[in-house]
């Protein structure tokens, strides 16, 4: 009887256990829906509780260039279902992409940064100051939890540096800061791609008019924001020095200046977009998600219980190829991760991963 007992105890131990891992599913399939690729994943809660996954549909290619469209599925339940892909913003065979929501909690609307060039420029046209026409940053808002979406509009006068060639908007999501301050993470080239910094945008007027913030670098571009405890403000950054390791920089003003970069040595990464988050709570912390390897390869989600100097937790959710993701805390307090997945190479599928809160903090 002793045994029994012992060995369904066991059993309904391995039943709870397994019924807490992370569940995964493809949300965008390259090849299907009449595009090669899908790329560069962007997630947020909207005001209602709808939960938005963009991402870019690339129409030839694998290419950053080229007759790429904005597209949006969303779920009402999590990420357990999805809704069908809508295509917020396509340009005939221009580039439309670099998805950046923000939500707007004081008006309930959602302001969704985006960049757009020429499809027959290419990057490197684009940043050497060859191609036919530049880089631009635009706008679209919702009000309606991203069921439709307004025509974009152009920002780029008021957000850019003269000098600066290549830009673009995250990828990932912006915050809003205490104050009420809209905050959206940016980079920038120029000098022919010789200088690579990381910037912020902002709104103080729910978004009727963006400013340009602090600008962090050199030898750093896409970045993603947190708000820490304190209320400064942390900018996580993919960098290119030879160390394998993410940038790190502080704005004690709201992100209008921020500090010299240094390394965080703990975060090992191969030169890739990253995602930084805060997981509310009073046993939150900060999230950080990226490839954490040299190679993109074993997206791991990390835990940070104070405020990003040190990360106690490391998941992995993925041993095999992987690339750009995207953090979002779900309704319920759960984690979701959307990111570049597959078996072959990192951009076979852009998938959902909804994280039980309890399996990732152990509590």
């Amino acid at each position: 009887m002793r045994l029994l007992i012992t060995l369904s105890a066991v059993l309904a131990a391995a039943h709870a256990a397994a019924a807490a891992e992370p569940e995964q599913a493809p949300v965008f399939v390259s090849g299907e829906g009449g595009y090669h690729t899908y790329r560069i994943p962007s997630a947020i809660v909207g005001p209602k509780g709808t939960l938005l996954a963009f991402c870019e549909a690339r129409k030839s290619g694998q290419g950053d260039a080229g007759d790429i469209d904005l597209v949006l599925r969303r779920s009402t339940d999590g990420g357990k279902t999805w809704g069908k892909t809508q295509v917020v913003w396509d340009d005939a065979a221009n580039t439309c992409g670099n998805p950046c929501p923000v939500v707007d909690a004081k008006t309930g609307t959602i302001h969704l940064l985006m960049t757009h060039n020429l499809g027959t420029d290419s990057e490197s046209a684009i940043v050497s100051g060859k191609s036919k026409a530049g880089r631009t940053v635009w706008v679209s808002t919702s009000t309606d939890d991203g069921e439709t979406w307004s025509k974009p509009a152009e920002i780029t006068k008021g957000v850019t540096k003269p000098g600066w060639t290549w830009y673009a908007t995250g990828p990932g999501v912006g915050i809003q800061l205490k104050s009420g301050r809209l905050l959206v993470p940016c980079d920038s080239k120029s000098e022919g791609g010789k200088v690579r910094e990381s910037h912020v945008i902002y709104s103080d007027d729910g978004g009727k008019a963006w400013k340009l913030g602090g600008v962090a670098g050199p030898d750093c571009n896409e970045s993603q924001a947190v708000e820490l405890a304190d209320g400064s403000v942390m900018l996580n950054m993919r960098t290119y020095a030879k160390n394998n390791r993410r940038f790190v920089s502080l704005s004690t003003d709201g992100g209008e200046t921020f500090s010299k970069p240094v390394e965080d040595k703990a975060l090992v990464e191969p030169v890739c977009q990253g995602s930084i988050l805060r997981l509310p709570g009073d046993k939150g912390g900060v999230l950080f998600s990226n490839p954490a390897s040299t190679k993109r390869e074993k997206m791991t989600v990390r835990l940070s219980r104070d405020e990003g100097k040190t990360w106690a937790v490391a998941k992995e959710l993925h041993a095999g190829p992987a690339a750009y993701s995207c953090l979002v805390v779900l309704p319920g307090g759960d984690v979701g991760l959307l990111y570049e997945r597959g078996d072959k190479n990192p951009y076979q599928t852009i998938t959902f991963a909804r994280v039980p809160r309890a399996w990732l903090t152990g509590e």
